[in-house]
Formats: structure tokens, C-alpha cells, sequence
């Protein structure tokens, strides 16, 4: 109750009581333990009222619990926050919750940040270092208009007035989550080849959620990249390699999709595959492991792709 309050502000007993999954008589006995303790906590009467911390109370960092402590050390990427400008910050913060935490907490926090690491892009990719992401993450913090020359997937360059909502890290790659023209649109970092600010300040639309924000585009966006699906069936080693070769998107069809395996072993998957010439090369990567049942099309050009290595392998 402490924390919601320190951290919220005003809230009823009707809120902290919701919030907290008890009555509204707990919270008025607890309220009272924590004035009883010394705790500066006053109430607000009348309909609009409410609890409240007097004003600049704040408790220390107590009632960690070693797994809490634990979770923190993981809870950085340094090298995101580096990009952003912020590794200075990041570092100065993380020394003074070090010195907040209780020696044997600290101890346990530092153990595990020694036994695992957080490595977020792919093997062939590393993270995008760009010249303009600390300027696209200020206006972001300070909700300024900003005007960007932008580079289109097809290299045809495009001048835009964004209204920056957030930025997202995905696989390595930055994305910008901003309001055009009145539209919510997603634009790659590593495509704007200028930017400067348009020193107006604009009004975030009231709710926008950035993560609900980010699995909606990314959803669209992946029924885009794979507009039809193939029905194939595959050996055992085959649906093992299904999510190396197609990562979340296999994944989520063998979950879906996949059949028990026959008497030889084989299952049978609706596999979601890009559109043209990329659709090929996605299903040839599994060789011998996986056959192509339909579209009809498709298994004839998997069918000629194999008589040409074969001819040209003798």
C-alpha cells in the first residue's frame, strides 16, 4: 500500500482495495498501522477525496526479496541504453541501488549478474549504431514535432513531419513508433537519413499503449510477410528445424497446426510462407526433411528446383 501510494499519489480505499485484492476494511486498518507507524499518510474527505503521502515522503528501497534482487541485475540492457544516450545514467543508477540494497541482497544481485548476460541481437546482425537515434529518442522524451528525410523499403526517399510516440528494439533493430498525419505508423530507424527538430511540442494521443502499439503493428505486419500458407509434412528432424529456419512464425504453426507424427515418423504442418521466389528458398533450406503437399504450384517449383540440383550435381 506504501508503494502505491508513493508512487501513484491520491487513490480511495475503494482503489487500493481493488489494487490490492482485499476489503475496504483491511485497507482502512492497515491505513491506520501505517499512520501508527509513523508513516505520514493522510486522508483526503469529501467525494472527490482520497489517501495521500505528505508531500516528498519516500521509503528506502526495503522488502526485497533475494529473487527480486536477483530479477534487477537482468532488468538492464546496457547496450540498448548506451544508444540512447543513457549508459551514464544507467550505470549511476544501477551504483545507487547497489548501495540501497542489504549487503546479503547486493551480494546475491551481483553473483548472478556474473552468470548470465543478455545478448539481444541475432549472430548476423548486430545492433544498428545510428547518428540519429539519440535525436529521435529526445523528441521522443520531450514529445517534440520532429521532420525526417526517410528512406522507403523500395531506397525512394520521402520527406515526413513525425510526432514520435516511442522507440522499440527488436532483433537488434530500432523502430520508431510515431503519429503521421494523423495515423499511427511504424518507421525504421536506420532509414532516416536526416532529422531536425520542428521546436513544437504536440499532445500524445490520451491511452496510447506503446507495447499493445507494437504487438498490433507486428501482427499486421506478419500477415503481410506471409501472405499464404503450404501445407507440408515433415520427418522428425524437420519440425525441429522448422522455428531455426522460420523462428516465431514456425513456432506458433507447429503449435497450431502440427499432426500427431504417422507410422514413419512424419508430421503434417500449414506452414505460412512468404509470397514469389522467397517462398522457394525458405522451404528448400530443409532438404530432404520436408515436402511440399499444396499449393500445387508451389510443390512443382520446389519439385523443378531439386531436378536442377540434381542434374547439376551428376
Amino acid at each position: 500500500m506504501l508503494l502505491l501510494l508513493q508512487n501513484r499519489g491520491r487513490m480511495t480505499a475503494e482503489e487500493l482495495a481493488s489494487e490490492l485484492d482485499v476489503s475496504v476494511r483491511t485497507v482502512y486498518r492497515d491505513i491506520e498501522a501505517l499512520s501508527s507507524a509513523g508513516v505520514p499518510v493522510y486522508a483526503d474527505r469529501g467525494r472527490t477525496g482520497g489517501y495521500q503521502l505528505l508531500g516528498g515522503f519516500r521509503t528506502r528501497l526495503t522488502g526485497l526479496t533475494e529473487q527480486e534482487a536477483k530479477a534487477l541485475a537482468l532488468a538492464g540492457l546496457p547496450g540498448a541504453a548506451a544508444e540512447l544516450g543513457l549508459g551514464t545514467v544507467l550505470a549511476a543508477a544501477q551504483l545507487k541501488l547497489d548501495a540501497a540494497l542489504p549487503t546479503e541482497l547486493r551480494a546475491g544481485a551481483r553473483e548472478l549478474a556474473e552468470r548470465f548476460y543478455l545478448d539481444v541481437p541475432g549472430w548476423h546482425r548486430g545492433i544498428e549504431r545510428l547518428d540519429q537515434l539519440t535525436d529521435v529518442a529526445d523528441a521522443v522524451w520531450r514529445s517534440r514535432r520532429i521532420r525526417v528525410d526517410y528512406r522507403r523499403w523500395d531506397d525512394s526517399a520521402v520527406e515526413r513531419v513525425l510526432e514520435p510516440l516511442g522507440l522499440v528494439l527488436k532483433a537488434g533493430n530500432w523502430y520508431l513508433a510515431a503519429r503521421c498525419e494523423g495515423d499511427e505508423r511504424t518507421y525504421r530507424v536506420s532509414r532516416i537519413d536526416g532529422l531536425s527538430d520542428l521546436g513544437e511540442e504536440f499532445s500524445r494521443p490520451e491511452g496510447f499503449d506503446l507495447a499493445e502499439y507494437w504487438r498490433e503493428w507486428s501482427a499486421r505486419f506478419e500477415r503481410r510477410l506471409y501472405p499464404r500458407t503450404a501445407t507440408v509434412r515433415v520427418t522428425p528432424l524437420g519440425r525441429e528445424l522448422v522455428p531455426v529456419y522460420l523462428g516465431s512464425v514456425g513456432a506458433r504453426a507447429l503449435r497450431e497446426t502440427a499432426t500427431e507424427p504417422d507410422s514413419g515418423g512424419w508430421s503434417r504442418v500449414e506452414l505460412p510462407v512468404e509470397p514469389g521466389a522467397p517462398a522457394l528458398g525458405e522451404l528448400l533450406h530443409f532438404g530432404p526433411e520436408l515436402e511440399v503437399l499444396a499449393p500445387a504450384e508451389l510443390r512443382e517449383q520446389v519439385a523443378e528446383a531439386v531436378a536442377r540440383m540434381g542434374a547439376l550435381y551428376g
